[in-house]
């Protein structure tokens, strides 16, 4: 009996693990079948609860995302059939019953059959899951709430994990997406990629969101591991399609080189143990150097394309030269720090968020000393807005207890490190802040 339970068990860990690779694409496909998004996720959700009854006693199929679009497809069919039946019916109400012969449901059901198969084969979508972010990125939608629908649905975060991402409450980001599903839904808004000047429209958001998506990949909110490298490597796949359809876009170009560059590190950001390791102590044998290449690449034509248009980089491509400056640093002493601070200067006063704040805090340390990062980081919490954005993310407490800790204030180090530790929901990353504490006491 235990040796059952811990074969089901490993069954559903694996079921979720499934859930969290396919759902994009899931959902994405079913979107485009049916046309609402949310009759897509309830659709895509009803897969996974046959999974869950079916697969412990029959086993994982050789395939696991192509059975989950069966099963979800099956149910839309019988979905589509059962509605058409009772419009049917109501529609024959004070006929005679001879009217209502077997030939009639058989012409409905292939009537049904046929529709679908029109919807599945008529205008093709470039991309399924491109087509679903670009209509759950309509400019109906607030864009708060464009972001939280897309990252639910397209990178199968949770409710908790948005909320955490934004540092908002997870009822807010709930209510989002609710409303937004309604919005879609009540205007009938079509599974399509625009053209034009309606893709650039929606071109800001799309990226905003592959961003997120992608940082999600490189440093995941919960779980027992540290980076998820399938969401790194959707959002790169589908950032190249969406600097297919906008070429002219030094941000589309900055934001590819951007993930590239990032995600060049993934291999060195864990040992073996799957235990967490900081960029300054990562093997840079073990970067991708290829990634590396392409990601200096569509630097460069980010670089070219904003000066073509007189304009400064934007803060994907300022993001992107920071990534550069330490891809180009073949030891950890070699790292242009002060080259790093001033792109940290411009970024912030471009987009002066308490969190690049902060990571222009650590830039700054490490150009100038421990000393003034801290300054630069109690000046944030001294500004009210930017404290209460700053309370829930575990990052303020670990940037502080690192500087503490360079600055010999060991005690309160580690009092800053099991804050952080406390706060995280990430195993590797609470393993990593305890091993710190430790080390500050």
């Amino acid at each position: 009996m235990a040796e059952q339970s811990t074969d089901t068990n490993a069954v559903r860990r694996t079921i979720e693990t499934v859930w969290r690779i396919e759902s994009g694409r899931l959902i994405a496909g079913l979107a485009r079948l049916t046309g609402d998004v949310a009759t897509a996720e309830d659709l895509a959700q009803d897969a996974m609860v046959v999974a869950l009854r079916e697969w412990p006693a029959n086993g994982i199929p050789d395939n696991p995302g192509a059975w989950l679009m069966t099963a979800a497809r099956r149910r839309a069919i019988d979905q589509r059939r059962r509605r058409e039946v009772l419009d049917r019916t109501h529609a024959r109400l004070g006929r005679e019953a001879d009217e209502r012969t077997a030939d009639a449901v058989d012409a409905m059901d292939a009537a049904v059959d046929s529709a679908l198969a029109a919807k599945r084969d008529g205008p093709s979508v470039q991309d399924e899951r491109l087509g679903l972010m670009l209509m759950t990125c309509h400019p109906l939608l607030p864009r708060e709430a464009r972001v939280a629908l897309t990252l639910r649905l397209l990178g199968g975060l949770s409710t908790d994990e948005i909320a955490r991402a934004f540092l908002v409450p997870e009822a807010t980001v709930a209510q989002r997406i609710v409303r937004a599903k309604r919005t879609l839904r009540a205007a009938q808004v079509p599974f399509e990629v625009p053209r034009g000047a309606a893709m650039v429209e929606r071109l800001d958001m799309v990226l905003e969101v592959l961003y997120l998506v992608f940082n999600e990949g490189y440093a995941a909110t919960a779980g027992s591991e540290w980076t998820r490298a399938e969401l790194c490597q959707e959002a790169m796949r589908l950032a190249r399609v969406v600097c297919a359809l906008a070429p002219d876009s030094s941000e589309a170009h900055g934001l590819c080189a951007l993930m590239e560059l990032q995600a060049s590190r993934l291999r060195a950001r864990v040992d073996r143990s799957g235990a967490v390791v900081l960029l300054l102590d990562q093997d840079r044998a073990r970067w991708d150097w290829l990634l590396i290449g392409r990601g200096q690449v569509a630097l460069q034509k980010a670089e070219r394309l904003a000066r073509a248009a007189d304009e400064p980089l934007g803060p994907y491509a300022l993001q992107a030269s920071i990534a550069a400056c330490h891809a180009r640093a073949r030891v950890a002493s070699d790292t242009d720090w002060g080259r790093i601070a001033a792109l940290y200067d411009a970024l912030y006063e471009m987009l002066p968020s308490p969190v690049v704040g902060l990571n222009r805090a650590v830039a700054a340390s490490m150009a100038y000393g421990p000393a003034l990062g801290l300054a630069m980081v109690d000046a944030l919490l001294a500004d009210a807005q930017d404290a209460a954005m700053l309370q829930q993310y575990h990052l303020l407490p670990s940037v502080r207890g690192d500087l503490l800790h360079k600055l010999g204030r060991l005690d309160e180090a580690r009092a800053e490190f099991l804050r952080a530790a406390s706060m995280t929901r990430n195993t590797r990353e609470r393993d990593l802040l305890l091993q710190r504490a430790g080390q500050g006491a």
